[in-house]
């Protein structure tokens, strides 16, 4: 039994045991948080104060809120399928929760020899502060996330709704578009630098330079698609309660509605955390040499993880402001936007970064110069593009001061409605 154990018990099985039960944690916690961040930011666009009741500076609004949600009444509709209704929230919480376990948060660290009772004794090499060092990381990130598109198909069919049925439908087929042009940006940098692990993706980067400054349209391309796979706006159209009365999660109240919430922040920390990795270096920055890949003391490794989620922070923060910023896109500009705009783009990308992987030219200026290139190439085409057959117009509106038509006089007998020859009778007293 001991050796068994002495073979299973790893020194990285212990720090990733540790870095998932931390990590877990600090994400749930934050996902409340950044509910409030959130709504702090909006108010301060809007010159609010948002808000300051719950604690100082509103501190304790996020438990409020949690307290609110678990005694508010458990509704069920009438006919619903009860299980895939209960199912459907958890469908689209795990997969956020589960992605970031590759992500190398600290980077390697130089584990010294312990020894526990029964555990007996481990360490003594270099392990990968992450929750798994998987070798192909960045395959199970992309197959993780797109799991979560089960948990909105679910909850938009069994709530036996028609608006949530076609929330549903409309973010089901968003997020699938658009995890086409996702895949394409990854693959360009994955290209470049010709590994999936996540902790080899960071020393590359290290080495030739962020890849958000070889390949800034496949950052760019990236971000786009995450917004629209976390049903951020401008791309929130399964909650355009104007159209659908609320979307995919009309029907669900209490904690089933709360757990939809938080999976929505929790996916924002999880594709920042991917955004961070692929193209900002990861836990590095430039000149900090406690934040190198060589640095592997318990100091540097603690360095790494903070300026990992402040990296993080900051993402989720830009996404939030974007938000508050850009107008929800309506569902068709949507479609067309992922299907004649970014696909293409993706596409070629991919195929340019493969051209010059082959040609060797593969330095960071080289692929920055293939970037600007296709940006002209766009940016020329774009005009000689076919537009739509009936743009918007501006209706020509008597009396606003962004109109020249002059306003017409009008009295009061040309108003009233006539008939029979004589004003009408207007309210309750003219009804017989």
């Amino acid at each position: 039994m001991l050796e068994f154990l002495d073979e299973v018990v790893t020194g990285q099985l212990v720090v990733s045991v540790a870095v998932i039960l931390v990590i877990l944690h600090v994400n749930l916690v934050g996902v409340a948080y950044l509910i409030l961040l959130e709504r702090k930011l909006s108010a301060w666009i809007q010159d609010r104060i948002g808000p300051n009741r719950c604690g100082p500076v509103g501190l304790f609004q996020p438990i409020a809120d949690g307290v609110k949600l678990l005694v508010k009444e458990d509704y069920k509709p009438k006919g619903a399928d009860l299980a895939l209704f209960s199912l459907a929230p958890m469908a689209i919480i795990i997969p956020a929760l589960i992605g970031w376990v590759v992500i190398p948060w600290g980077g390697e660290w130089a584990m010294p020899e312990f020894t526990l009772p029964v555990l007996g004794t481990f360490g003594g090499q270099r392990v990968v502060v992450a929750g798994a060092d998987v070798g192909i990381g960045v395959i199970f990130l992309l197959a993780v996330a797109s799991l979560g598109v089960y948990g909105v198909t679910l909850g938009g069919w069994a709530s036996n709704n028609k608006y949530s049925l076609f929330g549903g439908l409309r973010a089901t087929a968003g997020m699938i578009s658009y995890e086409i042009p996702m895949g394409a940006s990854i693959l360009a940098v994955l290209l470049l630098s010709g590994a999936v692990r996540p902790q080899t993706l960071i020393e590359q980067q290290v080495a030739g330079g962020w890849y958000v400054v070889a390949q800034p349209l496949a950052a760019l391309l990236f971000f786009v698609c995450i917004l629209a796979e976390a049903n951020r706006a401008p791309f929130d159209n399964a909650e355009a309660e104007q159209e659908l009365v609320g979307g995919y999660h009309t029907e669900y109240s209490s904690m089933r509605f709360g757990m939809f919430l938080l999976a929505e922040y929790a996916h924002l920390i999880t594709s920042s955390a991917f955004l961070a990795l692929l193209f900002l270096g990861g836990y590095h920055l430039p000149f900090v040499g406690w934040t190198s890949p060589a640095a592997v003391g318990l100091g540097p490794a603690l360095v790494k993880v903070v300026v990992f989620f402040t990296k993080v922070f900051f993402i989720v923060s830009f996404m939030m402001l974007v938000r508050w910023t850009i107008p929800r896109v309506r569902w068709d500009q949507v479609m067309k936007l992922a299907w004649n705009a970014l696909i293409p783009l993706g596409i070629a990308l991919v195929v340019l970064t493969a051209a010059l992987v082959y040609l060797e030219w593969t330095a960071w200026w080289q692929t920055l110069l293939m970037n600007a290139a296709v940006a002209a190439a766009v940016l020329a085409i774009q005009p000689l593009m076919p537009g739509p057959a009936e743009k918007n117009r501006r209706v020509p509106l008597a009396g606003s001061r962004f109109c020249p038509i002059a306003p017409e006089p009008v009295s009061a007998e040309s108003e009233a409605p006539t008939t029979g020859g004589r004003p009408a009778s207007r309210g309750l007293a003219g009804v017989s």
